[in-house]
Order: C-alpha cells, then structure tokens, then sequence
C-alpha cells in the first residue's frame, strides 16, 4: 500500500515537472484529468485521459486521451483532436501524433484543418512545422471563399498561403468556373492559380485548354502558355501565348495565333489578334490571313497589315487596312483597304485598286464586288472611274486595251463571263485571222464597249453607239500611239497564290518574330513565374515570355510516411484508436492528355 502511494507522489512530482519545464524541446502537459503508467501495457509511456491540454513551442494539443513517450518527446492523441498553431491553423481529427524533437505531426481519420482563408477536409494529413508545410496523398477537399478545390495529393504551405496540388485537381468556382489539371498551385489570398500539365477551365460560356498558365479565380483573369486554346461559342481562338478576361468578354493572342470560326466556315491566322466577344469583334495584325470557304473549290483569302473583323453572324464586316490583298479562284487583286459586308454582299478596293481576272487586269479609282448573299458565289462588279482593262497579247507583245468612266462586269460560276464599258470608251485591240497570222491594230472610240471572256481571256470586245476605229498594220501605228492615256501595267505586282500573298517585308519580320519566340520557347517547358498580380495582388499586364519561371518545391515526397511516426501496434493502441481510418471518398478521375471541348463545337458547319 505504502509503495503504491509512493509510486501515485512520483507520478504527480513527474506530472508537475512536465507544466513547468521551459525546455523548447519538451512537451508541456497542462492538463489531464487522470494519468497512469502501466510498463507492462505501454512501456516508457504515461497514458492521460480526459480533458488533456498540451502544448509545444506555441502550438496547443487537445484531446479525450493521450499517450506520452517522455524519453522520446512524443505525444499520440485520440479523440476530439484539436492542435491550434499561433492562431493560424487550427486542425481537428480523431487520432494525431506528435514529434517535439523534428516538429512533425500526423494526422488521421475525419481531419479537418483550418487558416483564416480556408478549409481543408481529408483522412490523412501530415505536417512539418519546420518548414510550415502540410501534405497529404488522399483525396481533400478544400473551400475558399465560396470556391471549392478538390485532389488526390497536395501540399499547403503556410508561410506563402499556397496550396500544391498533384492528381486529379479540381477548383469549382464560387462563379461556376471548373478548373481542372493534375498539377496545380493556388494561392489562397488572391485567390490565383498556376496549372503545369494538360488542363482545362470550362465555363457555362467558354472552354479553355493549357499545359501551362495561370487563372485569377475572382477576377475571371488567364494568361496561358503552350498549346493553349480557347472555344467562344463555336469560334476557337489558339496561340502560343493567351491573356483572357471573361468579365470583359476578352481575349489577346500572341505568336502563331488561330481563330477558326466554324459557322462562317473562316480560319483566320497571324502572330497577334484581339476577340472581344460581346462586340463580336476581331482584331489581327502581325501578317494576319483570312480564309473564308464559300463552297467547294472556292476559298476566298484576304491579307493587309491589319484587319478588322465585326459583326453578328450573315452581318460581318471585314475590313483590311495598309495595303491590303485579295485571292479567289483565278481572281486577285490588291488596294490600300479592303472592305467587305455579308449583309450586302458588297466587296469595296478603295485606293489605289488593281484586281487581275486570268490575264486580263482591271483598274480604276474604286471597285467593287458583289456576291449573292445567300450562294456567296460573284455576280458582278463595277469599276467607277478611270476604268481601265489590259491584258498582254499572247503572241505579240503588245497589250489589248479598253478604258472608259466606269465598267460594269458580270460572273458565271465564279469567272468573270463579259464587262462593258460605258462612257468615253477607248480600246486598242490587236487582230488576228483564224491562223493565227496578224492583222492590224485595232484602235477606236465610241460611248460603249462590249468584252466577253472565255477561260479568263479576252475572246471579243464589241464596239456598240456611235463607234469609230482604225485598222493599223503594225508599221503604220507608233509605239507610244499603242498605249492609250493613263495605261499602267502591274503584272509584276500580280498575286498568283498564297505564296507572295505577303510582301517580302512581313516575310522578313515573321523570320525574325519567329526567331524570337524560339529563344523564349524553353520557358513553355518550365512551370509559369509567378506574376506580379499574385505578389501585389494587383494587375500589371507584363509579358509573359519576359519572365523566368518559379521553382517547385519537390523536396517532401508527398506519398512518403509521416517521419518518425511510431507504429500502433499494441492491443490497447488499437482499442483506442479504433479503426479511425474509413472509406475514402469517391475520388474524380484524372484528367486526360486533353479533354476536348465538345465534338459538335469541332466541325464546321
């Protein structure tokens, strides 16, 4: 009896020591309602029950029973767990163990860790407090500010306030916007996202693919990098570089853009663009091309410095600015702009006009060109003022002729059948018999002029009111009298096909645009920097590329087990702890290389 009174004085004495000891190493007990030590059932342990309040270096431990290793400074707690970290994490959980000597913590069954920014709920949790870091490598779920972030493997560092997620991370917007990658870092205070990896952000409006970019969650902000892609309603926007802003239904695209818009069957390429998307607008530069497809073996192609794009859908106007150019079946030409209307059909050159049809090459101080709005196939064109048609003979070298105030022409299928000329006509036309032997030159005037084409070649022009010419043989007609007023030859400016469509400059600034990306192209591989808005919290519309990329913490191997984490393996551990492991969640399945918009959205109509 006298023993057991003596052992119950050395157990208070030792249970008083622990309150008081100031050793940073050492686990404060600050309360139990009841301690043992039972050598034969838990060697070198003391077991607390009831109402246990610990504490170590700052950090608080509660719990309903606890186990303390005293040699190795060590607590295990079961029951209503609750570890409180300076205010700024505060975890709960039905089983916990705790390290003094590394600082690490071990958490299981129904874990539920708290920061004044967010929630995270999962069945296992770790915690190095040296490093400030918590990972886990089972399914969590995590809620901030009304967004809901969800993975199989991930970390939270405390000092930066950032998550790091691996496998199957989902966000689910307080907006509705769903993010998806298998690597993801999401800084709660501001609420930003960086994804490595395949991965998609879907909204009710839009869908967004990335292997590698960065999505501000509340303002609705993305900029993205490497085999990027954006699906606005049934257009598609992809470039190497990517900035969007959905509350401004807005878009910039740097570096090998494409917009393909599948229900005006138009694909339109260049190295910079603008969407805005309420506006139904469009904004290309830096060797922009339009490829419009009106039917089968009949592509229209439109390329100037700069070209504008606007309006609903059958209301498009396409306006192309600083010399700009156009090619159609054996139809091109070029002028200083070029606009275009779908709703009338009316295709305007302004400044400075030349269009070529086969051989045949028409001038004037305007012209215009109308389709059919319903077949887009051409109907007609008008040539007003100045109107001037040349084209080479083909045997001598000599050049037919025919000017006049305007010319009026008509298509059939899409070929240019017969013009007139009308008003002050000229012609200088030269003659041959059915052999192919030459006649003479033909030179003369009246009011109207009559050609007609065959395979885009003049094949007759007819003199009609009031007309008066003169056959010349070839010696009787000076040179320079051969060439009417005003005559201006451009063959060497022809467009023949899309390959000089482009001038030789905007070839050489492409060259070197191109070679820049090259330079920068390695920064594609490596995870995003970190942008100036998450460390201000601000925007400040830097360029991406001009960055060096952050660094990924990969030094804690997140599927690893708790360090120093002593095994349960005695019966009463066991009792206690009484299988708080449960059925994990059902878990989202991961992400595929690249999860497509859907397939209707991928056809043209």
């Amino acid at each position: 009896m006298r023993a057991i009174h003596i052992s119950f004085i050395l157990l208070l004495f030792t249970f008083i020591s622990f309150s008081q000891t100031p050793n940073k190493n050492k686990i404060i007990i600050h309360h139990a309602d009841r301690s043992d030590i039972n050598e034969e059932l838990l060697p070198n342990a003391v077991i607390l029950t009831g109402n246990i309040l610990a504490e170590h270096d700052g950090m608080t431990m509660r719990c309903n029973k606890a186990y303390y290793f005293k040699n190795e400074e060590y607590l295990k707690l079961f029951g209503n767990v609750h570890i409180v970290q300076q205010d700024t994490l505060i975890m709960d959980s039905k089983y916990a163990e705790y390290n003094a000597i590394n600082g690490f913590a071990y958490a299981q069954g129904d874990v539920e860790l708290r920061s004044p920014d967010s929630t995270l709920v999962t069945d296992t949790l770790k915690f190095d407090r040296g490093q400030n870091l918590v990972y886990y490598d089972s399914y969590a779920k995590i809620t901030n500010k009304g967004n809901v972030l969800e993975s199989n493997k991930g970390k939270y560092f405390s000092n930066e306030k950032k998550f790091q997620f691996f496998n199957a991370v989902k966000i689910t917007t307080e907006k509705g916007t769903i993010v998806k990658s298998n690597h993801l870092d999401y800084y709660e205070v501001p609420e930003h996202a960086y994804v490595f990896g395949p991965s998609t952000i879907t909204s009710e409006e839009d869908f967004i693919y990335t292997e590698n970019g960065f999505y501000d969650v509340q303002q609705d902000l993305g900029k993205l990098l490497k085999n990027s892609y954006i699906w606005y309603d049934k257009r598609k926007l992809e470039a190497d570089s990517i900035y969007y802003a959905k509350l401004q239904d807005f878009a910039s695209a740097s570096y090998n853009v494409r917009i393909t818009d599948t229900v005006n069957r138009a694909v339109i390429t260049s190295h910079y663009a603008e969407m805005h998307k309420a506006k139904d607008s469009i904004f290309v530069t830096k060797k922009p091309l339009v490829k419009k497809e009106n039917e089968p073996k009949d592509t229209l192609y439109l390329h100037a410095p700069i070209i504008t794009l606007t309006g609903k859908e059958k209301q498009r106007v396409i306006k192309a600015y600083q010399g700009a150019r156009i090619l159609r079946d054996s139809m091109s030409g070029k002028a200083d702009s070029i606009h275009t209307s779908e709703l009338t059909g009316i295709t305007k050159m302004i400044g400075k006009p030349v269009l070529w049809n086969g051989e045949s090459q028409l001038s004037g101080k305007l012209i215009h060109l109308l389709s059919n709005v319903e077949t887009q196939k051409m109907d007609s064109l008008k040539v007003l003022e100045d109107a001037f048609v040349i084209e080479r003979d083909t045997i001598g070298d000599g050049f037919n002729q025919v000017k006049g105030v305007n010319l009026y022409g008509k298509f059939q299928d899409n070929k240019l059948n017969e013009i007139d000329v009308i008003k002050n006509a000229e012609i200088v036309y030269y003659m041959y018999n059915e052999k192919n032997e030459f006649v003479g030159i033909d030179k003369g005037i009246c009011s109207h002029i009559n050609v007609t084409f065959e395979e885009n070649k003049i094949a007759t022009a007819s003199r009609i009111v009031a007309p008066t010419s003169t056959l010349y043989p070839d010696d009787f007609l000076p040179t320079n009298a051969r060439k009417l007023r005003g005559f201006l030859y451009r063959g060497d400016e022809k467009i023949t096909g899309l390959q000089n469509i482009y001038s030789q400059e905007e070839l050489d600034k492409e060259k070197l645009l191109l070679e820049e990306l090259k330079s920068k192209k390695h920064i594609y591989d490596l995870p995003m920097a970190i942008q100036a808005e998450t460390l201000e919290a601000e925007s400040t519309g830097e360029n991406l590329l001009d960055r060096s990329p952050r660094k990924t913490d990969s030094s804690t191997n997140v599927s690893s087990p708790s360090p120093t984490s002593k095994a349960i393996n005695t019966k009463k551990e066991e009792k206690d702890l009484n299988k708080f492991s449960e059925q994990k969640k059902e878990q989202p399945k991961m992400l595929k290389k690249e999860e497509k918009a859907p397939e209707k959205m991928l056809k043209l109509k």
